[in-house]
């Protein structure tokens, strides 16, 4: 093997390396006030189901459907969007009133969708809600 050739492939090693660790760092861009999906909220209504499958006084997760929503203790439904307005990621679990998210360690409080624990710093886009029928209705003209 020529020491022209050896060189070449090092050159272009380091290329594909610098490109992926490019694409790194893009991902974890904090630019983005609404992650990565182009709609972190639904366009068209959702239905979630069962009203009474969010605790009086608790809170749901619906990943699937990128939302979370919350029963006061009057019975009244908030629901606010389950994608980490840093990096896109849905969140993963509710711990202590607290939404996280598991790319990046960010805390959304689950009653109001402040960003509580960075890296992201805009709260979660609120979502309307309502019920019908019993059901759970997210989104436009909810």
């Amino acid at each position: 093997m020529s020491g022209k050739a050896a060189a070449r492939r090092t050159v272009l090693k380091g290329a594909a390396l610098a490109g992926t660790a490019g694409l790194g760092a893009a991902a974890c861009s904090t630019e983005s006030k609404v992650g990565h999906a182009k709609n972190p909220t639904p366009t068209a209504p959702v239905d979630l189901g069962d009203a009474e499958a969010v605790p009086v006084g608790g809170v749901k997760l619906y990943r699937e459907q990128r939302l979370l929503v919350t029963r006061s203790a009057k019975g009244e439904y908030k629901a606010f969007s389950a994608q980490c307005t840093h990096a896109g990621c849905v969140l993963d679990k509710i711990e202590k009133d607290e939404g996280n998210c598991p790319c990046h360690g960010s805390r959304f409080s689950v009653h109001t969708g402040e960003a509580l624990k960075g890296p992201a710093t805009v709260p979660l886009p609120k979502v309307p809600v309502r019920t019908e029928n019993g059901k759970l209705i997210a989104g436009p003209e909810a």
